[in-house]
């Protein structure tokens, strides 16, 4: 969520022209092809609590979860070389995967997984010939637009959702006589390292929305991410989209006012697979969401920041310092996807001016059989 992705979002499309010619017509009967008659039996360890309705968009709403260590490792029979591609290796969200790696749950599982650090434009291309296995991002605008042109990506697990407590999202400048209950939003400028066609569009928009304004009626600014706190303390923009740890710095200060940030118990990120993992090797796709879900329930099932011992390993893990990782709540990591989320997603990249075309059916970006089969979930 933290990538650019504006500038690129164009270029992909260029890139798409040779894939769509090949894969349009076929792509969606063939994704189902690859999993529809697999058969899925019932996993230790992952009753009722492992699996939640996806309609299902309570706030309040509780993770899904199976007891720790499980599901259990069905190691492949031969070893499978797989890369991920990620924009980050030090984010809080990545921590599964790193987890993952240092802990051997890939390997438990017969994959031989490696991290390998891509901006998500550059790397689309790349999921879609195969170059890559998997993209641990988000249903970005150009994601919706590779799809769109003919690649065969779909999103096949979550990531997280926020604490309740946390506060990174869009924060404003109070001008007088204003409070947090009513910000004249339109016209402003908002200070942002987040460019159009982030999934940030979609809770930024809703935050808008409720002060008069709108993804269409404010100006943006885009900023480094040492840059954005300081144009919003110092007067350079009125508002702007503060994230984990940077909005503690204003948190409390008079004059200031926390607007809205993503969604409570939606996650709008997590894994993305191309062909290789949705059609020609569906196993080692299963897998490498098992060993992430079982990362999940053994390491993340709660509160895992009130383990100091814990933190300690994590900011070692993420090369972050500690004091900064238990300066914000845990995050709450989920691997389900939330019914209609893409269709929220499409409909402020829309509003942006960066989506190109009708808008996609979730049939069409969304695959949830992998991690409903890695739990032993029936439909």
């Amino acid at each position: 969520m933290r990538r650019r992705v504006y500038g690129a979002v164009l270029a992909v499309g260029v890139l798409l022209a040779s894939a769509a010619c090949s894969s349009a017509d076929s792509g969606e009967a063939e994704s189902k092809a690859g999993t529809e008659s697999r058969t899925i039996r019932p996993v230790e360890g992952c009753g009722a609590t492992s699996w939640t309705d996806p309609s299902d968009l309570s706030p309040t709403r509780t993770a899904a979860r199976c007891s720790s260590g499980t599901p259990a490792p069905q190691p492949l029979p031969k070893s499978r070389k797989l890369t991920i591609a990620t924009g980050t290796l030090s984010a809080e969200y990545v921590a599964p995967l790193q987890v993952a790696l240092d802990k051997g749950e890939f390997k438990k599982e017969g994959l031989d997984v490696t991290l390998k650090v891509l901006p998500t434009p550059d790397s689309l291309p790349l999921l879609a010939k195969g170059d890559i296995d998997a993209l641990w991002a988000a249903p970005e605008a150009a994601v919706m637009n590779g799809i769109r042109g003919g690649f065969d990506i779909k999103w096949v697990a979550a990531n997280f959702s926020p604490d309740p407590k946390s506060k990174s999202g869009l924060w404003v400048r109070l001008k007088e006589g204003e409070s947090a209950e009513r910000v004249a939003m339109a016209g402003r400028k908002m200070g942002t390292m987040i460019g159009k066609g982030s999934v940030i569009a979609y809770p930024m928009e809703k935050a808008l929305e409720k002060h008069g304004g709108g993804l269409d009626r404010i100006q943006y600014q885009q900023l480094g991410s040492a840059d954005v706190l300081t144009a919003l303390q110092n007067g350079g923009v009125d508002s702007a989209w503060l994230l984990d740890p940077v909005w503690r710095k204003v948190d409390g200060e008079a004059g200031y006012a926390f607007l809205g940030g993503q969604p409570l118990g939606e996650p709008l990120g997590g894994m993305l697979y191309g062909r290789t993992l949705l059609q020609d090797d569906v196993d080692a796709g299963v897998a490498l969401l098992r060993a992430y879900i079982r990362t999940v329930n053994t390491y993340f099932a709660a509160d895992y920041k009130t383990d100091a011992t814990y933190v300690t390993y994590l900011a070692k893990l993420l090369h972050t310092d500690r004091a900064i990782l238990e300066s914000t709540p845990s995050l709450r990591m989920d691997w389900e996807i939330r019914a209609g989320t893409t269709d929220r997603l499409q409909s402020a990249y829309r509003a942006q001016g960066v989506a190109e075309g009708d808008a996609l059916p979730e049939s069409e970006t969304v695959d949830r059989s992998l991690y409903e089969e890695a739990v032993g979930h029936r439909p």
